[in-house]
């Protein structure tokens, strides 16, 4: 997910007490990962960084199909 190839993400919330769970949802690949963070907080921080977190996972994903480890 990088500048040039802008990407549809899905994002999904989830309250849990005092805390909110956040999915985000590569809508390409459907790679997803979650973060967890104050159910007071902006949903926009949330959503930012959730995107962080699936950048830096497709990122390492892409890096092990161009370099996969030998067994």
């Amino acid at each position: 997910m990088s500048a040039e190839e802008p990407r549809e993400v899905f994002f999904e919330f989830t309250v849990i007490g005092s805390a909110v769970k956040v999915v985000a949802i590569d809508a390409v690949t459907g790679t997803e990962v979650s973060v967890m963070g104050p159910a007071g907080a902006a949903q926009a921080d949330l959503e930012q960084l959730a995107v962080g977190k699936l950048k830096a996972r497709l990122a390492r994903e892409a890096t092990k199909r161009l370099c996969p480890r030998s067994p």
